[in-house]
């Protein structure tokens, strides 16, 4: 597994969206850059996002990367916690936000590659979203 600073720099990122809730599939494809920010690293997506039969919009989102006594903590950008990343080489981590399950998976074994799945439940939710990052530049 990648330590904190390891993902400073910017990344590719391409993502697929299995909505099953709506019948329908996404696409999200943008820049994920994370900058150090005196406390560990801040995370900021940008990128277009479109839906089967949608017109494409502009997406973005931040987090924040804080190293943990047992791995790397991701808060929302109000630093509210979000989950955890895990030291193993495929960490996994969950997050409920009633009334909905969030759960995700990494995958750090292509490293510099990597790759998050993350699997969304609850009563009006049921998708699946891959992420998959590739460094453009450190």
């Amino acid at each position: 597994m990648a330590a904190l600073y390891d993902f400073e720099g910017r990344w590719r990122v391409a993502r697929q969206i299995e909505d099953r809730h709506e019948g329908r599939m996404g696409r999200f494809e943008g820049v994920v850059t994370f900058a150090p920010d005196g406390e560990g690293l801040i995370c900021r997506e940008a990128g277009e996002l479109t839906f089967e039969g949608g017109t494409p919009f502009a997406a973005s989102r931040t987090y924040l990367w804080r190293q943990g006594e047992t791995g790397i903590e991701v808060h929302f950008e109000d630093g509210r916690f979000f989950h955890r990343i895990g030291t193993d080489q495929a960490p996994v981590a969950d997050h409920w936000c009633d009334p909905d399950d969030y759960r995700v998976a990494y995958d750090f074994t292509l490293w510099p590659d990597w790759r998050a799945v993350w699997t969304v439940t609850g009563p009006r939710k049921d998708y699946t979203m891959v992420s998959d990052y590739m460094r453009i530049a450190p």
